[in-house]
This record gives C-alpha cells, sequence and structure tokens, in this order.
C-alpha cells in the first residue's frame, strides 16, 4: 500500500501520517524532515535553507529523488507537498492520496505552538516559505501546488479535532477497492 499525504505547513500532516503509518504498519517518510536535515547540515534555518533551494534546484531534486526511491518499496506513508506529483510523474501507483487543508491563522496558530513563538513571527515565517515553495515548484517541476484535482480526498482540519479528522483517513482506506 502507498499513501501520499500532503498540505501546507501547519494542517496536520505529520500527525496524520504517523498516525496512519502506526494503524496501518507502514513506514512514515517525511519530505519536511528530510528539507529540515539538510537545512541543519547547511546551518541554516527553514526561511534561510527555503531561499537557497530557491538559487540551487537540486536541493528539492534530491527531496524527491529519495522519497521516489523509498515509495518503489511499497507499504509506506510518503508525506510531502509534491509527494503525489513525484510519484505521479515516475508512474508509481497510489492507493490514497492525500490533502490536508486548513485556514492561514488556524495553520500559523498550529506552527507557533509547535515551534514556541509568537503568531505574528509564525504567520510571517509560513508565508515567506509558502512564497519560496510555491515559487520552486512551479519554476522547477511547473506544477501549481494549488492545483488539488490529483488528490481522492481533500480535508479542512480546522472542521475536526486530531480524532476526527484520523476517523475520516481510516475510513477512506478501510473502504478502499
Amino acid at each position: 500500500m502507498i499513501i501520499t499525504i500532503g498540505g501546507l505547513p501547519g494542517t496536520g500532516t505529520t500527525t496524520m501520517a504517523k498516525k496512519i503509518a502506526e494503524r496501518y504498519n507502514l513506514k512514515h517518510v517525511c519530505a519536511g524532515f528530510i528539507f529540515r536535515d539538510m537545512a541543519k547540515e547547511m546551518g541554516m534555518d527553514l526561511a534561510e535553507f527555503s531561499k537557497y533551494a530557491e538559487e540551487n534546484e537540486e536541493i528539492d531534486k534530491e527531496i524527491d529523488r529519495r522519497q521516489v526511491e523509498m515509495a518503489k518499496e511499497g507499504n509506506i506513508v510518503l508525506e510531502g507537498r509534491l509527494a503525489t506529483w513525484m510519484l505521479m510523474k515516475n508512474n508509481i501507483k497510489i492507493g490514497l492520496a492525500i490533502w490536508l487543508k486548513a485556514p492561514p491563522m488556524v495553520r500559523a496558530e498550529r506552527i507557533s505552538i509547535r515551534e514556541n513563538e509568537d503568531v505574528e513571527e509564525a504567520m510571517k515565517k509560513m508565508l515567506e516559505r509558502e512564497k519560496s515553495e510555491k515559487k520552486r515548484y512551479k519554476e522547477i517541476y511547473n506544477i501549481d501546488i494549488d492545483n488539488l484535482s490529483i488528490y481522492d480526498l481533500v480535508i479542512d482540519t480546522s472542521k475536526w479535532d486530531v480524532d476526527g479528522v484520523f476517523n475520516i483517513i481510516c475510513s477512506a482506506i478501510d473502504n478502499l477497492k
């Protein structure tokens, strides 16, 4: 089984991917963790590294290459904004493609708690990062990240708590043909 889960920062992708992996005994691979690790290796924060990645497309390509290789092994939850796009591009069959969304303020509030910073700062960083990523995805891959037509399931995570979102996803997984 291959499940992809994407969403903008603060939508709950990591929480859901971990829960899905645990429930269905799947490996969890997160593009964001790969990106964060690479930023740390370079001694940069996420904003700096995002800017660096804008000028060095090999960063995104390396993240994507790693994701595709891991997905080929199967039995995986692949978490990342481009995960579904990359697997489709490489003709890898996806069992379920999920996109999580939530309003910007909800996401900024969640990020501020996670990163232990004030909401205004979290919002500023979040929007800068999203702008950078959107630009890179368009320039490098000609992907419009706002095009959600490729997803089987799109969930607004501001409407339910963690268990509610997880129950919706589990229902979808359990009812796959």
